[in-house]
């Protein structure tokens, strides 16, 4: 089959491309490469799919309404895995203008594109941070989600509500990823574990948020992108008895459906942090810092309804995990 893969030079989307390559499918790889990180770090990942059959990328922007058009019209997907976006809950903070492009207009843009084209199935990034103010733990999609704490979240509750809207008006088959704290091999450098591990092996200090006193379900790369692989198999089907009232807000009478992605095993930072000591044979100086705005005390996934729409579990360790990380980090930047 031929798939568009939004994102392609990303952390997730460039592992979701080498596994639908090396099962023999065509892959569009779409990215802007922008600057939101190091993009020798995208092209690096780049490199790695430039190289293999049946891999073409494509670089373009999913605020492009003419271009994004263009590409759907010429290319004609069997699927779309859309992964690009602008990410970063306390970026969102600082530069929310970012986010109404990429987020917003460019998620129009691709629901616009897979409408018009017959597209089979769309697979999208959502986000635990959806879960906003939500005290019950683990997090189920049976929730609701209605109290987003930052603007990258709450434009990922929007990417469902619309989603949702394209499935019940036109049957397109659309599936939502709320993804929980990912991390692993060519991951990105805003992230807690590349940044600790930069500075702690130039012998800075690393800052701590909430004193340490945090939970995440932290979820491997390679969990996330089985789980991507998978469920891309399984198409939602219109559910004809299903209510508002009595139904799970994750399902719908419309073709759509939602699904947490993460290890169900919340870790305490400082648990993290602890095994990254382990890994790099260093202590850590720690600076103890409040809690900061737009961030949540614990994330849990419940991920029994996604074991029984694709019968995998994340489980890889923390400590395995990390160790995994920290031998690509020396290997990658020679340290």
């Amino acid at each position: 089959m031929k798939y568009l893969v939004t994102g392609a030079a990303g952390f997730i989307g460039f592992y979701v491309s080498q596994r639908l390559l090396s099962a023999g499918h065509t892959v569009v790889g779409m990215d802007n490469l922008n600057d939101y990180y190091d993009v020798n770090l995208k092209l690096a990942r780049l490199s790695q799919l430039e190289n293999k059959d049946g891999f073409e990328f494509i670089k373009l922007d999913l605020a492009d309404r003419e271009g994004m058009a263009a590409l759907f019209a010429a290319q004609r997907f069997d699927r779309v895995i859309h992964l690009a976006a602008q990410a970063g809950v306390r970026y969102s903070i600082e530069n929310p203008l970012a986010y109404a492009d990429s987020n917003l207009i460019g998620f129009v843009n691709v629901l616009e594109g897979c409408r018009h084209n017959k597209v089979g199935h769309l697979l999208y990034a959502s986000s635990s941070s959806v879960y906003g103010l939500n005290k019950k733990q683990p997090f189920s999609t049976d929730d609701s989600v209605d109290h987003p704490v930052s603007l990258y979240a709450a434009t990922k509750k929007a990417n469902e509500l619309m989603a949702h809207t394209y499935s019940h008006l036109y049957r397109l088959p659309t599936t939502g990823l709320r993804f929980f704290t990912v991390y692993g091999p060519w991951g990105r450098p805003d992230m807690a574990l590349f940044k600790f591990t930069k500075a702690m092996i130039a012998g800075q200090s690393i800052d701590v948020y909430n004193h340490g006193e945090m939970r995440r379900d932290f979820t491997y790369i390679d969990d996330i992108a089985e789980s991507i692989v998978r469920l891309q198999d399984v198409i939602p089907q219109a559910q004809q008895d299903w209510t508002v009232e009595e139904g799970s807000p994750a399902s719908s009478s419309a073709p759509y459906s939602v699904y947490n992605i993460g290890n169900n095993h919340p870790v305490k930072l400082t648990a993290y942090i602890s095994a990254l000591e382990k890994a790099l044979g260093i202590e850590a100086e720690k600076n103890m810092l409040p809690m900061q705005p737009g961030d949540v005390h614990e994330t849990s996934a419940d991920t029994q309804p996604l074991y029984e729409a694709i019968h995998f579990k994340p489980e890889t360790t923390v400590e395995q995990g990390v160790q995994n990380f920290v031998d690509w980090y020396r290997d990658f930047y020679q340290v």
